[in-house]
């Protein structure tokens, strides 16, 4: 495996070198087969290569066991890593030079292909991939490149739907059951905390991103809303409503539209985290919302919570949950 480096500056779009082309050659899977696979085919043999149907709805044909796997989102390197698959290659996380906060010990030995901005397409003909997750990508340029590389499956949908990428991930890498254990397995856990919640799990919930431009909250539709509800939370104020992105900015003065029982707030910042609570607690605006008040308010990780998310993200939320709130 290539060692670990930082993302290049070159635009996504830019043409690959010829010798880079040659080495497309050799890649494990290309555009049309060989004899020996159609004679292996013909004589009753393990199919090489099978098809999934990806969320664009494109019919992908990939190899049947991938073994070197190129993760370009937050979420299908998550998705990789839970069911065990370390990739070849991923995208640098939000806001950082390698992978997201909370895998990033995980993968510290993969390395970096490109941004969540979009991969570098020399770095990932470097992977040597025999698949692409490729996360929400909907680029067809970008996707046309990266197809005489390997097989590109966008795995993410309109919906950003954790879950449903996870099986797909696991559908792609021959991981199913893997997937469908993982599910299992969070949905009791999930069941588990409702019920060790007690009276606290009807309570109404607020999650807010804090930066130097402001405070934002997550609206219907993004990871952690989904996680919210499947716990059974009430959301204040705008977050009942579904947003254009992953957070909807909101003004100071408008800051009490979202007071409710809870108030968890996300930061990218590990250096911040201690004291971002005690600066909040300062402002006026935060001074009058009640979760502040009765100290109902906690600090958590913005890489597994306000971010793109995904499977190892959402236990880790439920377990930030219980810390705070099952005392």
């Amino acid at each position: 495996m290539a060692p670990h480096s930082p993302p290049s500056s070159r635009g996504i779009t830019r043409p690959v070198v010829s010798a880079t082309l040659i080495a497309l050659c050799t890649l494990p899977l290309s555009a049309c087969g060989s004899e020996d696979e159609a004679e292996s085919a013909a004589a009753g043999a393990p199919a090489t290569t099978t098809q999934v149907t990806d969320t664009s709805g494109t019919k992908v044909e990939i190899p049947a066991d991938p073994e070197r796997v190129v993760a370009l989102s937050e979420m299908g390197l998550d998705a990789s890593l839970s069911l065990g698959v370390e990739p070849a290659g991923l995208a640098a996380g939000r806001g950082r030079k390698d992978a997201p906060r909370y895998v990033a010990n995980q993968a510290k030995s993969v390395p970096v292909v490109g941004a969540v901005t979009g991969p570098d397409i020399e770095k990932v003909v470097q992977a040597k991939p025999d698949v692409i997750l490729a996360g929400q990508l909907a680029d067809e340029q970008v996707l046309a490149q990266l197809r005489k590389i390997a097989p590109p499956v966008v795995t993410i949908g309109s919906t950003k739907d954790w879950k449903k990428a996870l099986e797909l991930t696991g559908t792609t890498l021959g991981k199913s059951d893997e997937a469908e254990e993982f599910l299992t397995a969070y949905a009791a856990k999930a069941a588990a905390l409702t019920t060790d919640l007690g009276s606290r799990a009807g309570a109404s919930v607020s999650v807010a991103r804090y930066s130097a431009k402001g405070t934002a909250v997550t609206p219907q539709g993004v990871f952690v809303s989904d996680v919210l509800k499947d716990l059974g939370f009430a959301r204040p104020g705008v977050q009942n409503d579904k947003g254009e992105g992953r957070s909807t900015p909101l003004s100071d003065e408008k800051l009490q539209e979202i007071d409710g029982d809870w108030l968890f707030i996300g930061s990218l910042d590990a250096g911040t985290d201690a004291g971002l609570l005690a600066e909040l607690a300062k402002k006026s605006a935060y001074q009058q919302l009640g979760a502040v008040r009765d100290a109902h308010a906690t600090v958590v990780d913005g890489t597994e919570w306000t971010s793109l998310g995904g499977a190892q993200a959402a236990v880790s939320v439920l377990d930030d949950i219980r810390k705070a709130m099952a005392k």
